[in-house]
């Protein structure tokens, strides 16, 4: 569950949802519509705030507001738990730093099948080349 000042961030906008659900389809807001500022939020870390934009690009408004769309379940309640939980494993995952990347070098045996493989390639290509006119 989110910290108690996430949540008070949080805003919910309940809408129709399409799909299945009988008779209440057309009658009863079941989807849920979470709406986050990770611009303006003081309750993420501004390292954490950051990877959360990186990584959500495209769930993040120009405004800087993440908008989740839960609809699976067909209660309002079962939604809302729903776009909570898909929000706090978001911010889980933004709150893993990225792992340094260690340099390494191709070993030798690597490096002689890659020009192997480049001959082969070559002579392929020679292969089917126009036979060259001979004087």
């Amino acid at each position: 569950m989110p910290s108690p000042q996430l949540l008070r961030e949080i805003r919910f906008e309940f809408l129709r949802a399409s799909g299945p659900g009988g008779q209440n389809v057309n009658k009863v807001e079941t989807a849920v519509q979470l709406r986050f500022d990770v611009r303006g939020t003081r309750a993420l870390a501004p390292p954490i705030r950051d990877r959360l934009l990186l990584h959500e690009a495209n769930r993040v408004t120009a405004g800087g507001e993440l908008i989740i769309l839960a609809r699976r379940f067909r209660s309002q309640e079962g939604n809302r738990r729903d776009a909570l939980e898909r929000l706090e494993r978001m911010i889980d995952k933004a709150a893993t730093p990225p792992r340094k990347r260690t340099a390494t070098k191709p070993s030798r045996a690597e490096k002689g099948r890659r020009l192997d493989e480049k001959k082969r390639r070559g002579g392929i290509k020679r292969d089917r080349a126009r036979p060259a006119a001979e004087d």
